[in-house]
Parts: C-alpha cells; structure tokens; sequence
C-alpha cells in the first residue's frame, strides 16, 4: 500500500538526520489539570528517564518510569488523578533494542511511539516468566471505556523465548479512538505457545472491547499471530507469515483488508464469529485453509471478494464441509440476503457467486485505495514548524486565549512548504479554521485537540464550520494526523468539520487517527451544562460533512457525542455528570468524486450516524453507530426526546423529518437513523456496519417485543448500493428500502448480536 505522504511536494530529509519527532521542540500542554504547567507530555525513555537501549541491561522499569510519570511533584498517572483526558503522554522509543525483563503497562492517553526511521525492538529475555509482554488495557478501566490510546512503530521481538512457552507479546483490549500501526510481532517459527496479539478474551479477565481498526501489522512465527475477541474490527493491511494459525477471530462485525497471508495453517478461524465476516482484497499463498467457520453459528454471514488463494487448502471451510476452492475473482457469499430488486429474504447455508462492479475512481492496481498513515520519516525536522513558536503569531493551546487569527496566518503561510505540528493542548478558536491546500497538520495524538466557542457558531439556521478544508472548486492535497475536534460550550450552529477541498489524486485529501468529541470531558461546558433535557443541549450542528466538491480518505475516525462523562472519577464522590447531548447529525457525506471511510464510527447523534446523501463513488469498510441513550421515550409532541426534536425547527434538505413516525404513536420510531443512503447517490460499497442501540429514554433497552429501535438504515432511491455485513442489535426493521417497497426484518434475518444481512443488493 502506498504511504499518503509519497504524493507530498516537499524535499527529503538529509540520510543523517535522525526522525524528526525526537528533535522537534515539545512544549505541549494539559492545560485542565493541577499543576499543568509541571506536567510534561513528551517522554524519551533514554534521555529523560535512562532506558538502555543497547539491549545490554533491562529497559522495562525505565520504560514504565516515563509512562507512570506525572506533573512534578504530582501523582502518578496510573492514580487516575488526571481523569481519562487530562493525561495524555506521548511516550518515546529511540531506535535500538531495549531489553525486557518484565511487562510494560500502559494507561489511557498513551501514544507509545518509536522511531519511524528505525523502529526500535523491545528483545523479551530469555529467562521472561510473566504472561504478557505489554498490556495495553489501563486497569482502571473496563475495555470499553479504555479510549485514546497509541501503539505505533515498535518491534516485539519473542524469539529468545521457549517457543513452547505461554507468552501474549501484546494484549490490546482497548476500544474507540485508539491506534495500533505499523508494529511487527517477531516470534520463533514451530511455536506452540506464543501469540502476537490478544484482544478480548470475553469472557475473561481482559474485559470486554469495542474497537474500529487496527492496521498495517507484521506477524512472523508463533503459534497465533492474533488471537481477537469482542465487538466489532476492521484489519486491514495486516501480513502474516509463518504462523501456526494466523487470525483467530470472534465477535459480531469482522471485516479484513489488504492482507497476505504466507506459510500459515488457518489463515482465518472464524468460527466464533456469530455476526459476519468480510474478507476483502486478500491473497493467501503457500497455506492451509483460508477461512474456516463452524457449524453453530449457522445463520452469520460470510463475504468474500477479491481474492486470491494460493494456498493448498479451501477458501472456505465450514466444519468438516468444503465450500469454496480457489480464487474469488468478484463477490461469494452465504448467509442472509436479498437480490436486486427482489424483496423477498433469502438464505443461502452454501454458498452465492455475485457481481460488484467497483468504480475506477475507487481503485489503486486493481483493489480498493488504502493508504499507510504517513509517519514523514522522509523528512527532517528543518521541514517542520511547531505551531506554538511562531515568531510574531502567537498561539497557546492553553485552552483560554483565542488562537483563531494567529492559527489561520500560519496555515496560510506554510501550505505546500512545511508540515505543521501541534503539540498537545486544547486550541480555542472563535471563528473558523481555514485549512488550505498543501497543508499538513500532525498533532500529538487524542491530546490535541482543537475547541469552539463563541457567537459565531451559536445559529443553528446557519451552520459556520469550526474547521474547514478548503473551499469549493480547489484542488490539491490536505493531509491531517492525530487530532481531536470538539466545542467548548453549546453551539447549535457549529459544523466541527467541513471538506470541500477535491484532491489532486485519489487520496490526497486524507484524515488518519483523527476524532471527534462533544462533552463527556475536562475543558468543555458541554460537560458541566448538559445534564437534563436534550433540547438545553443542542451542543454542536454536526461533525463531519465532506461537501459534494470534496473528496477524501478517513482511516480511523470516532465522532462521538458523549454518553457518559469521561472525568467522572475527578468529582466528588466520584460521581459524574450526566450527560444528555443533541448533537444535531453525524456524518454527512455528499460528495461524488471519491470518498474512503476506513474503520469508522459515529455515535449518539440525533437526527443520523451515517447519511450519504447524492453521493457517488464511496467505499466503506466498517461503519460503526449507536443510537443516542435519551431517545425513544414519551410519545408527546412537546418530548425532545422523538426526533427531529430538539431540531425540528432546524432541518436541511438532507436531514430526515420522521414525518410517519406520529401515525405509529410508538417513540421507538422517532430515534436517530443509524445509515441513511438517499437521493441521487449511486455506486456505493459498504462492508461492514454495526448499527447497535442499548438504551431506550436513558435506561437499558427492555422493550417486551425486543426491538428498542424500530428502524435502524434507510436505502431510498439509490442506484448501485452495495452493502454486505450489514449487522443490527435491537432493531426490528434492519433496513427500509425505497418506502417500504422492501423492509429488512431482524426476524427474518437472525444471527449475531440481533439481525445480519450478508449482502443487501436490492438497489443494485
């Protein structure tokens, strides 16, 4: 897969230069905690806390010293003194090897980073006797509240160990807005007790997850590369060689991507996998079976397209029966589905061949883009210009001075000719962000974030973008890393981030690892403010809108409108905020000229997750939604808790009116939808959507029929829209296609956490 960076303009850096984060200047802040002015985000293990990285003597109490560390004379982070955002640490490997005797813990806000130049390799001794190598999971919390965290350029390297051994190298039981990328898994070959990477183990003493994506990871040797359990993933880019079993994979949505596999047995054990599986764009070669699932779980769904087998077993091996041999040149699959214009349900227990014909526009060498997130290792530091020390442009990140005007000079003055980084804090601004073409953003990953506030985005009848990329009829290349978009107070008229800017080339306008969050957290009235009715709290008019002039690749994105306050334990009595939030929508997608949504979620919004409204030529791997905890209660048309309230007043020709909801006197109707595909939009391929809902009028979903949300995706009008793996929890109606002239029924449809739909190609 191409890095996005190898489209840049700028020079390379000179062959004696060592990686530029580790000579760049840090002054990044935590601008909401005591003692911020004392706390340090950046870490070197080497040269601030002592690690031997000769691989002579043992690195790990170094290497945990600098993730542990607070603000001075402060406790330490793993105190949860800091609450769940008020520490982030970007902890930092020089190239080397760095011996371990002993495991490495991380907590939440840790980006634990090595030199992308000369990723450095943890060596596990000889004599190691714990069970992991590294835990990922902060212990303080349960996995599905271990958000924003960071694995990236680093080698694990087991091979000194027994290989019969019982060893995890990674334990990785994390959800939303967290990366793993571009780490490799060094284990001896013949292994029978070593495994790469553990997610899960549900039930079991890990806890539970919810992940979007891990990518573009290396596995060689051991007896698992990965070992992986909970809701939903996308994998994409992944290699393996050499494992005695590659993927063991369990949960409800699985889609993988742009993977090898090489010298393997099982390539894919799917047989835990109760929802669907999505293998897409893979070879095998020189292996055992490709996919192998079991009997009990009957009714899940299985996809495969594009793929090629050159291994000496079946493509697809259910219990003893063999399905499927060879290459899949286009679509197979088996499970729940409907066929083009027929809307009558069908099951297939053996097997269907198909035909996705994908657009040109989607495609690099035959396969779908997908692109590395750019390290800019090719470049030195001289070719970076810190943000916060620009001489005669002041700006904070202090979360109090306004950095609106000093932001937008810099942007405009180094677009095409400097990458410009942004050290962690919390950047208000009162007007919008203008980012141009050219521009490259990087920031220090889930602690930079970019806050709005003030009258320009109080009208929720004019929505002001708080960030926008470029504007509509320019072209070029904008490419935005390890940032957090939020508000800092209720905005009914902020639209966090808009695109209009049409790349140059397919993927020159891209966004890795970056996120969205409204309340829930330190340094937001949102927070504090939101506790009662959804019609006080119309925080933001919407996140993420890519305009029918832009086009774009999104690789790990979470916009998430709060569900519960992320600090809580910093209150008295540990006691949180509620939070009751009426963002108005999602994501909003109207572009036509290319647009890549890989490994992706929004949730608890009010109107919609997903809407692609006119649009064309997208591609989708994995979308992930949950319908807002405060919706489907009274049935009164003064309750803000059916929509389109509180946004009734306040709708665009692109939102939906839930106008047949009142003749149905059920609230269960007027719920956020989860996936809207409408109007005009065409050549759409969706793989992939978890479209979950757990709460109905802020308590657990207990409805006596079951079904806490009557509708979950709409598909009206559409052409070309292609959508397998579709998977539901608590829906009765899974999809609605062209008003009722076909309705997708989770009865109908059984399996998973609810419904799944292997393939939905009505509209086809």
């Amino acid at each position: 897969m191409p890095e996005l960076s190898e489209l840049s303009k700028l020079s390379p850096r000179q062959s004696s230069s060592p990686f530029w984060l580790e000579q760049i200047t840090h002054n990044g802040l935590s601008p909401f905690i005591a003692n911020a002015s004392t706390y340090t985000v950046f870490r070197n293990v080497v040269t601030d806390f002592g690690a031997d990285n000769t691989g002579t003597r043992d690195a790990s109490a170094a290497i945990n010293a600098a993730i542990q560390a607070g603000s001075v004379g402060g406790r330490l982070r793993s105190s949860v003194a800091y609450g769940s955002t008020g520490q982030p640490a970007v902890v930092y490997l020089p190239a080397g090897t760095y011996l371990l005797n002993g495991p490495i813990q991380l907590y939440i806000g840790t980006v634990f980073i090595g030199s992308a130049l000369s990723p450095p390799t943890l060596l596990v001794s000889s004599s190691y006797s714990a069970s992991h190598v590294i835990y990922a999971k902060d212990p303080n919390y349960v996995g599905t509240t271990n958000f924003y965290v960071a694995m990236k350029n680093i080698i694990i390297d087991s091979t000194a160990v027994n290989p019969s051994s019982q060893l995890t190298l990674l334990d990785w039981t994390v959800s939303q807005a967290t990366q793993l990328t571009n780490v490799r898994f060094q284990m001896p070959l013949n292994s029978a007790g070593h495994t790469g990477l553990k997610i899960g183990e549900w039930p079991g003493a890990a806890g539970y997850n919810s992940q979007l994506i891990v990518n573009d990871i290396y596995f060689h040797g051991g007896a698992v590369g990965m070992n992986v359990t909970g809701q939903q993933w996308l994998f994409k880019g992944m290699a393996f060689e050499g494992c005695n079993q590659a993927m063991v994979v369990g949960g409800f949505d699985v889609v993988v991507t742009h993977s090898t596999f090489n010298y393997c047995g099982t390539c894919i054990d799917a047989s835990a996998v109760s929802g669907s599986l999505v293998v897409i764009d893979i070879v095998s070669m020189n292996s055992g079976n490709l996919v192998y699932s079991a009997n009990y779980y009957t009714p899940n769904g299985l996809v495969l397209e594009n793929v090629v087998n050159g291994g000496a077993g079946a493509t697809v091996l259910l219990g003893n029966q063999n399905l499927l041999n060879g290459n899949v040149v286009d679509t197979w699959f088996k499970g729940n589905h409907y066929a083009p214009g027929d809307s009558r349900h069908y099951y297939s227990p053996s097997g269907v061949s198909s035909r996705t014909p994908r657009t040109t526009a989607l495609l690099y060498n035959g396969r779908y883009l997908a692109l590395t997130p750019p390290t800019y290792a090719q470049y030195s530091a001289d070719y970076f210009v810190n943000i916060k020390s620009v001489a005669g442009a002041p700006v904070y990140g202090d979360g109090v001075h306004d950095d609106t005007a000093a932001i937008n000079a810099i942007l405009a003055a180094y677009a095409g000719s400097r990458i410009i980084y942004w050290p962690a804090g919390t950047y208000v601004v009162t007007g919008t962000i203008f980012v141009p073409a050219g521009s490259r953003i990087v920031g220090d990953a889930f602690g930079t974030a970019i806050s709005a506030y003030g009258a320009a985005f109080m009208n929720a009848n004019n929505p002001v973008p708080m960030v926008q990329i470029g504007r509509p009829g320019d072209v070029g290349l904008a490419e935005i890393s390890d940032m957090l978009f939020t508000v800092a107070a209720v905005l009914p008229g902020c639209k966090l981030l808009e695109i209009n800017l049409s790349a140059s080339t397919p993927g020159a306008v891209a966004l890795f690892n970056t996120h969205f969050r409204i309340g829930g957290a330190l340094g937001s009235a949102v927070r504090t403010s939101c506790g009662s009715t959804p019609g006080a709290c119309k925080a933001a008019w919407g996140l993420l809108h890519i305009t029918a002039s832009g086009s774009a690749y999104i690789e790990n994105m979470w916009g998430w409108t709060a569900d519960h306050d992320l600090d809580s334990q910093l209150n008295a009595r540990n006691m949180g905020y509620n939070q009751t939030i009426a963002v108005g929508r999602g994501a909003l997608v109207e572009a036509t000229q290319g647009t890549w949504l890989v490994g992706t979620g929004f949730e608890h919004n009010a109107l919609y997750q997903y809407t692609f409204s006119g649009a064309r030529n997208v591609y989708a791997a994995m979308l992930q939604t949950e319908t807002p905890y405060w919706q489907g209660g009274s049935v009164s048309s003064s309750s803000s808790a059916v929509a389109p309230a509180p946004w009734t007043a306040n709708l665009v020709p692109s939102d939906p009116a839930f106008g047949d909801c009142a003749a149905t006197g059920d609230p269960r109707c007027g719920m956020a939808w989860m996936l809207r595909v409408n109007g005009t939009s065409s050549d759409l391929f969706l793989y992939g959507a978890c479209l979950w809902l757990f709460f109905n009028d802020g308590k657990p979903c207990a409805a006596a029929d079951g079904y806490c949300q009557l509708r979950g995706a709409e598909v009206a009008g559409a052409k070309r829209a292609f959508l397998f793996g579709v998977n539901t929890k608590s829906v009765r109606e899974m999809i609605t296609g062209d008003a009722g002239a076909v309705r997708v029924t989770q009865g109908d449809n059984w399996g998973g956490w609810g419904g799944v739909v292997a393939a939905y190609l009505f509209n086809t």
